[in-house]
């Protein structure tokens, strides 16, 4: 029997940060989790970055008795796809994480008490990139003593950080395995994200971002709603409540949420706002919306960034993904075939759509094991 993986919350901070944008922030903190041992050269480090709404609470429990492990658990630990008796995973906060209300969560947004004034930043924090994301976990290894990484790795919004770490610091990644996420998105994708945000804009407690002791609760509760269902596919919908009335529901009634998926999304919502921050959805939206590979090497397009990768790929991607698509993901496999780079690919299914990254990573464990264990 596979012994529990357990693990805990450790914080690295930064006096000062300068983001891709030129702008200087003081007292930077991030929270990191850690999995295996690192080997005496250094050599056998992984890093995961995490999803959108996600934090680097990505394998194992904080306690034995914790009801649920980290989001990827199914491919990370003893014996398992990224084999924590072999590799030393290390897992990062982001930068204006939303989960700034988590106990467990370390991370500097606008949110936190700026030092010049005592009060939160709100909408004065600088806008932040991927790359600056990337730029704070750089600073992060090093101070482990970690000059290259053995594999980057991560879903969704840690997929594009993926791609930003084998473009702005190509001589440090042995390989990357980027799953449902592309840097070839469209504008509507870029439509889809600002949807995500216009729910708190519209919020009267919003104050353009002047809030302290009442958020607006029901403007994230909304964003939160869409962001959820743009991720899930129909398919799973339909397997579940479908069009079904919630118990005591009454379709005739124009004032209420009768239907079961409707009282779903809302639970689902509310749950997640007690620990999330409006604000930092908003600069979580706008690095999303920005983003192109190489942001902190200076790139300016997609085609300049792409040119920087040379780490071997394994790209897993879900066809049915509503999020980014497979056509846009097929983009990105062309251009760096084109550019020279050995690239793999491999189908994650189910009927979660773009979760199916997260729900059903477990069904490639074979595929991701192979592919960190090759010699290029």
């Amino acid at each position: 029997m596979t012994a529990e993986l357990l693990t805990q919350k450790r914080r690295f901070e930064l006096e000062k940060f300068v983001t891709c944008g030129g702008a200087a922030i003081q007292d930077v903190a991030v929270g990191y989790e850690t999995y295996g041992q690192l080997d005496a050269a250094g050599g056998n480090a992984i890093l995961v970055p995490h999803y959108f709404s996600g934090t680097s609470h990505a394998a194992g429990r904080y306690r034995a008795d914790d009801p649920q492990p980290g989001y990827w658990d199914a491919i990370i630990g003893p014996g398992k796809a990224v084999d924590t008796d072999r590799f030393f995973v290390i897992s990062i906060d982001s930068l204006v994480n939303l989960n700034v209300g988590d106990e467990t969560v370390v991370t500097t947004g606008p949110a936190s008490l700026d030092p010049a004034t005592g009060r939160p930043y709100g909408m004065s924090f600088p806008a932040v990139a991927i790359g600056d994301f990337v730029r704070v976990q750089k600073a992060l290894l090093e101070s482990l003593g970690i000059s290259r990484l053995h594999a980057v790795m991560g879903p969704s919004m840690g997929g594009l950080q993926t791609f930003e770490w084998a473009a702005t610091y190509p001589e440090c990644v042995g390989r990357i395995i980027p799953v449902i996420a592309t840097p070839h998105f469209g504008g509507w994708l870029t439509g889809w994200l600002s949807l995500w945000a216009q729910p708190i804009r519209l919020d009267p407690l919003w104050k353009q971002g002047a809030y302290d002791s009442a958020p607006p609760l029901s403007g994230l509760e909304a964003s939160l709603r869409l962001i959820t269902l743009n991720a899930l596919h129909s398919h799973w919908v339909d397997e579940g409540a479908g069009r079904a009335l919630a118990p005591g529901g009454v379709a005739g009634d124009i004032a209420s949420e009768p239907y079961a998926i409707e009282r779903a999304l809302t639970i689902g919502a509310q749950d997640r706002a007690k620990k999330s921050d409006a604000n930092h959805l908003l600069y979580l939206v706008r690095a999303n919306q920005s983003f192109i590979p190489g942001q902190g090497a200076g790139a300016k397009t997609l085609e300049e960034g792409f040119a920087r990768i040379r780490a071997p790929t394994l790209m897993l991607h879900a066809p049915d993904d509503q999020v980014f698509l497979a056509e846009w993901v097929e983009k990105s496999i062309a251009a760096l075939r084109e550019n020279g780079v050995t690239v793999e690919t491999g189908e994650i299914l189910g009927p979660y759509g773009h979760y199916n990254g997260i729900m059903r990573i477990g069904d490639c464990s074979e595929q991701i094991a192979k592919f960190l264990a090759r010699e290029f």
